[in-house]
């Protein structure tokens, strides 16, 4: 790809039949910019929704009526990549290459839409939510026993916890777990 002017241009190339002369032809590449105002953007960007490389989608829809389709819309992006093969308006891989995604990310997401709707297109946070043992009363109990003895160190809260609760928590996530997740990052006390 190159860029002439103020356009993009895919340079095919060919050998002629005639002769060895080599033909280099310049097809114009639609290059589709965002036209969503300040505040849009910026509610996306607060709910995660905020599409991080709008450029690389070339969807019809979205060159031909720009003022209704926002390519900087993720949710709205994701539903068309999955609407279009679904109603044979185009192929999969042909999907993929003007969504710019790749396929495999296409099957995540038609299977995430398929168990979810609308919101398995939504990006969500990834991995684990939440500690899988830790319990509120475990995080209660660890939190309190750190209040009542603020030298007790990660390893002793977590025997503590084996010994009341029958499970086991590497010291790190009890550590973890006394210093409370509400304010700024900043503002947090770091585990002694």
């Amino acid at each position: 790809m190159r860029q002439i002017g103020s356009s993009y241009v895919v340079l095919l190339g060919s050998w002629a039949d005639c002769g060895r002369e080599y033909v280099t032809t310049y097809v114009p590449v639609i290059r589709v910019v965002g036209v969503a105002s300040p505040e849009k953007r910026q509610a996306l960007r607060a709910h995660g929704a905020l599409n991080a490389m709008p450029e690389e989608v070339t969807a019809t829809p979205f060159v031909d009526h720009p003022e209704f389709f926002d390519a900087e819309d993720r949710l709205q992006v994701r539903y068309e990549m999955l609407r279009a093969p679904a109603q044979g308006e185009m192929t999969v891989a042909e999907a993929c290459r003007a969504f710019g995604v790749s396929r495999q990310t296409f099957y995540v997401l038609r299977r995430a839409f398929g168990t979810r709707g609308l919101a398995g297109l939504a990006e969500g946070k990834r991995g684990r939510k939440g500690p899988l043992k830790a319990s509120v009363e475990v995080v209660e109990f660890i939190r309190q026993a750190k209040t009542d003895e603020p030298a007790a160190s990660g390893a002793e809260l977590a025997q503590r916890v084996a010994e009341r609760f029958g499970i086991r928590l590497h010291r790190r996530t009890v550590e973890r777990l006394w210093v409370p997740k509400s304010g700024p990052a900043q503002d947090r006390a770091r585990p002694s």
